[in-house]
């Protein structure tokens, strides 16, 4: 039942807890923070939990995390992201349970905006709450589901009596084998051969379908890992070998290795939103490895590095979104989210490169503004792209000015 009674505990979310830790905190001081927020309410046992979850994988502690984690929904699946703001439009996200990875973080989207968002948690094999807050829009937040969940998941939104963004049916095509066969062929788009196999199947240099000239150069990595874990450039059987040696995974995706380097010799990679369909640039990584990652790429080090993705920010519209239309077109068609974000780069022929596509992507404000002051306006657009697609689908009007 959909009640304007059902109030849950507050929590300060992942948002709010990630951008402490992002600013330098520790997790002694993150932890702290959590409590004076939660003594201050005189909260209850299963929203301090809730909070030194998350504090704790801030802290790359995710064994306990996930612990903490279950200890809190066990007690509790409904939880308030909080808000000093007043907040007209009432979102409502449906989760999992899982690391920071598992859902949508869509707090980090509505901290700056007049949105109240609501977690519910969905449990496997336990049944809906029978009080949840009423709501203009829900978005289903699961950003990864085993088949029973994805079927639960897709007969509530069918179901759902509100409207709903992001529907689940999409996920299974969001995986990397699923997606480089999806976008095969299509004009524009770099989407590398990505097949999943097992460690037996490696060790036993069983053929691959998709690999029958060798497979080398390549990338490996675990199935369902995230942000580069475990993945390796391999180029050779030895290599192989080495990698399995010291791996205890036993499925991997493999893939084939395209060279992405500029003509400079570096690596660009770009994480860019969809929102509605609309392209944003989000940030823009210059390194001379191959695996970029936005942290390691020494962005506050370079000024050099932010002169060049501020221009890349300035003339994404006109450059690099005119010249990828058609892909990102194909991709919208093909991905069909409300919200979405790809990892991708541009090769020198010209074709966008994919390595991920997914709706677990952090879309934040948290860099530095003194280093960055470029990434504001442009994050702003990205919220108030977000703000706009909620009202539009819960036919609310947009908030007056200020």
């Amino acid at each position: 039942m959909l009640t304007d009674f059902a109030v849950p505990p507050m929590v300060l979310g992942a948002a709010e807890l990630t951008h402490l830790a992002y600013a330098g905190r520790s997790v002694a001081e993150v932890l702290a923070q959590a409590d004076a927020f939660h003594d201050a309410l005189d909260s209850g046992i299963a929203a301090r939990l809730f909070d030194s979850a998350l504090a704790w994988q801030l802290a790359f502690r995710r064994e306990d995390a996930l612990r903490l984690q279950a200890e809190a929904l066990s007690r509790m699946v409904l939880y308030r992201v909080a808000s000093t703001r007043a907040r007209s439009l009432r979102v409502l996200a449906i989760c999992g349970p899982g690391d920071l990875m598992a859902n949508t973080p869509l707090d980090f989207l509505t901290r700056s905006l007049d949105v109240r968002l609501d977690l519910l948690h969905l449990l496997p094999g336990e049944a809906l709450p029978a009080a949840i807050p009423d709501h203009d829009v829900a978005v289903f937040a699961c950003a990864e589901a085993d088949p029973p969940m994805l079927a639960r998941l897709t007969a509530l939104f069918e179901a759902w009596p509100r409207p709903a963004l992001n529907d689940p049916r999409v996920l299974p095509g969001m995986a990397r084998d699923a997606l480089s066969r999806s976008l095969a062929g299509v004009p524009g788009i770099c989407s590398p051969t990505t097949i999943a196999v097992t460690r037996e199947a490696l060790l036993n240099r069983r053929p691959v379908p998709g690999f029958e000239n060798g497979p080398y150069p390549c990338l490996l990595r675990p199935i369902g890992s995230h942000a580069g874990q475990d993945l390796a450039r391999l180029a050779d059987e030895a290599e192989l070998d080495a990698y399995l040696a010291a791996s205890t995974e036993q499925r991997f995706f493999l893939s084939r290795f395209v060279d992405y380097a500029g003509a400079d010799g570096l690596y660009r990679k770009l994480r860019i939103a969809f929102v509605g369909g609309a392209p944003f640039l989000c940030h823009m990584a210059v390194s001379g490895h191959w695996m970029v990652h936005y942290l390691n790429a020494g962005m506050t080090e370079a000024a050099w590095k932010r002169l060049e993705e501020a221009e890349a920010m300035a003339s994404f519209d006109a450059g690099f979104a005119r010249r990828h239309a058609p892909a990102f077109a194909a991709l919208q068609a093909r991905i069909g989210c409300d919200l979405w974000s790809i990892d991708c780069a541009e090769l020198p022929d010209g074709r966008l490169l994919v390595f991920e596509v997914d709706t677990a992507a952090i879309l934040h404000l948290m860099d530095p503004g003194d280093l960055f002051p470029y990434k504001p306006p442009q994050m702003r657009r990205v919220f108030a792209s977000f703000d706009a697609l909620l009202r539009r689908k819960a036919v609310m009007p947009a908030p007056a000015a200020p």
